[in-house]
């Protein structure tokens, strides 16, 4: 289940998005520290183009999902999870593909979408797999800077008509 984060849901995105597996996944590696996570949220919240929803994984917080550049047909989408909690629980697989399932339903469900977009490291072959498990098709690959080291990436793209 997805629902809308709140301020309350703060630190524990900030744990999980400062887990190091997660960060190493990410675009931006370095800590996030509170205030920076204070300025993210303000912007996020200031913003009508993004929304960051909480995944709910058998009733227990476990995930984010984060759309970005949300138009009338489209967006960007990234997500992250509870990794040492879903790993304690043994969850963490089954998460994984509930969080991307109920990411794609809401993209072409409440928000209306006929696109949803995002990216991968190139490197990040089990999250490159699960997106094509879901129907992501590979559309581009290029080279971006993360944090100062050009690093591969891949664009992938999931129409509603492919669902």
């Amino acid at each position: 289940m997805l629902r809308g984060a709140h301020d309350d849901d703060l630190p524990a995105m900030r744990r999980w998005r400062n887990h190091p597996r997660v960060r190493a996944a990410s675009f931006t590696t370095h800590e996030i520290g509170a205030d920076e996570h204070a300025r993210w949220w303000a912007a996020v919240r200031a913003d009508a183009t993004r929304r960051v929803l909480i995944y709910d994984h058998d009733h227990v917080p476990a995930g984010v999902v984060a759309y970005s550049d949300l138009s009338p047909a489209s967006a960007g989408w990234s997500f992250y999870l509870d990794l040492d909690g879903l790993e304690r629980s043994g969850a963490l697989l089954r998460a994984w593909a509930g969080l991307e399932r109920e990411a794609i339903e809401h993209a072409f469900g409440p928000l209306g979408l006929t696109v949803l977009r995002g990216e991968v490291l190139a490197d990040n072959a089990p999250v490159r797999s699960l997106h094509r498990r879901f129907g992501f098709a590979e559309v581009a690959a290029y080279r971006r800077d993360v944090d100062g080291v050009p690093r591969d990436v891949v664009a992938i793209e999931l129409r509603r008509e492919d669902t």
